[in-house]
């Protein structure tokens, strides 16, 4: 069957006429159609790479899904650990500090934060999550690179607080059995010479002369000689900031240097120096400053003799010395 003919109208004959077709209007037709094809094609591959994940994509997209459980895991363990490290931290601080009366550990400078690692984790996959993360987990170190060293300090301090315990002064200088009374104590007293009121700075022991005076705690006699209105004087450093004197002393039983024990002999009571009477001049010392002795007799002492001994050494009459 023969192929039909189209026609168009010309206008300017006004009369019908065949279409013509030329080999440049195949070509452009075919053109046309190979592109519409190849667009189609392309718009086609786009979508459906849109919908459907190949398999590396998959691989990968597992992965990404693992990595950020495990970050969230990770993450609730390191929150765990850090409360965890905030309890030691409180209970190193106000409890295990406060039995040895030490103070609150120093942060340590020596452990920085590596800036310069983070800046790297930047242009890493996942870096926002990566940098958080071992952001958190290099807190936790520092954390607990000083917590560890604050429990070696507890440590250390353990090891030697038997040997605080026993240099610290806590027992009476004189024997009960060998006191007349306790003339004066600590605080402000007459002075028996001047008839002035002055600041007592320790407790007298009233006994006969050549009356033993003990070492109230472990330590090293820094002076054994004579001292000016105290006379013959013994002075024992204890060691952490402790320090005893003694004072009017007939005889010094002790050399400058010797280690004495608490409870040695270090001399023996008299009158010598600025004193009316035989009697002890007796004062502890903390880092420098004048304590009351009274509070440094816990070991010799039973409720009612402490008692008595405070309301004696309260008494605001007139000092020996």
């Amino acid at each position: 069957m023969p192929k039909k003919r189209k026609y168009h109208f010309n206008h300017e004959t006004l009369n019908y006429e065949p279409i013509i077709h030329t080999i440049g209007d195949y070509l452009k037709r075919g053109l046309v159609h190979l592109f519409s094809a190849f667009a189609l094609g392309v718009v086609f591959f786009f979508v459906i790479n849109a919908l459907i994940d190949s398999p590396e994509e998959k691989i990968l997209k597992n992965k990404l899904k693992q990595q950020g459980v495990q970050y969230e895991v990770l993450n609730k363990e390191i929150d765990e650990v850090q409360t965890v490290l905030a309890d030691l931290r409180e209970r190193d601080n106000n409890l295990y500090r406060v039995i040895f009366q030490a103070d609150p550990p120093k942060l340590d400078s020596t452990y920085s934060l590596n800036s310069a690692y983070y800046k790297q984790l930047i242009s890493k996959t996942n870096s926002e999550i990566l940098v958080a993360t071992t952001k958190k987990m290099d807190e936790v170190r520092e954390q607990l690179y000083s917590q560890s060293k604050s429990y070696d300090e507890i440590v250390d301090l353990a090891k030697d607080y038997e040997n605080r315990l026993n240099n610290i002064p806590a027992i009476q200088p004189v024997l009960n059995k060998d006191l007349t009374r306790v003339a004066s104590g600590y605080g402000w007293r007459i002075h028996p010479v001047y008839h002035t009121s002055r600041f007592h700075s320790g407790m007298d022991f009233t006994a006969p002369e050549g009356t033993d005076v003990y070492a109230t705690g472990n330590g090293k006699v820094a002076l054994a000689e004579w001292k000016s209105g105290y006379g013959n004087c013994v002075e024992i450093d204890h060691g952490y900031g402790y320090l005893t004197l003694y004072g009017h002393l007939s005889k010094i039983m002790v050399r400058q240097g010797q280690t004495v024990l608490r409870g040695d002999i270090i001399g023996l009571i008299g009158s010598t120096g600025l004193s009316t009477g035989p009697h002890l001049h007796y004062e502890v010392h903390l880092n420098g400053n004048v304590m009351n002795p009274q509070n440094y007799y816990y070991l010799d002492l039973s409720p009612e003799e402490y008692d008595r001994m405070v309301q004696l050494s309260n008494n605001a009459g007139q000092a020996m010395d």
